[in-house]
């Protein structure tokens, strides 16, 4: 599989742009270290979260920054977080491990996962995530990750992480 399909049409719906870049799978920060330089931009991870409450978090941030859980923890009012699980992950936007994206986005059904971006994210000129899959990489132009931001229907926040 070269790219999620509905991914793919909702980025053309949306008239956001991209450059795919295919690679060999990766599982983590430290795989994908030798991709940056074939892909321009700030390099990217994804890190699905829920906290104590029971809230789920697509918090999209530089590849290699390190969560402040302590601050993450403050600005949202939560005593706790920790990952989520494979099936959570599945369930609530579509994905696997290892595939993490903000794209996944595109199937949070309600507000029971809140996109977050971290404010370097948003900073960038042009940044890399995943395309819901492993094995390609979407460069994207801070405008049009900006409109893929403003089309999503779901709870959503830029936050100095």
């Amino acid at each position: 599989m070269i790219m999620d399909k509905l991914l793919e049409k909702y980025l053309n719906e949306n008239e956001i742009k991209y450059i795919e870049h295919r690679h060999k799978p990766v599982f983590s920060v430290e795989e994908s270290r030798g991709l940056k330089k074939n892909v321009p931009g700030l390099h990217c991870k994804t890190l699905f979260l829920k906290d104590d409450k029971g809230r789920f978090y697509l918090v999209g941030m530089p590849a290699e920054k390190m969560l402040d859980s302590k601050n993450f923890r403050k600005h949202f009012h939560v005593k706790k977080i920790r990952f989520g699980t494979p099936e959570e992950l599945k369930e609530k936007v579509n994905l696997v491990p290892g595939s993490v994206s903000i794209f996944g986005a595109i199937y949070i059904q309600d507000n029971e996962v809140k996109l977050i971006i971290d404010k370097d994210v948003w900073e960038s000129d042009k940044v890399g995530f995943h395309p819901n899959i492993n094995t390609a990489t979407l460069e994207v132009k801070h405008g049009d990750l900006e409109r893929f931001y403003n089309s999503l229907k779901c709870d959503k926040e830029i936050v100095k992480l």
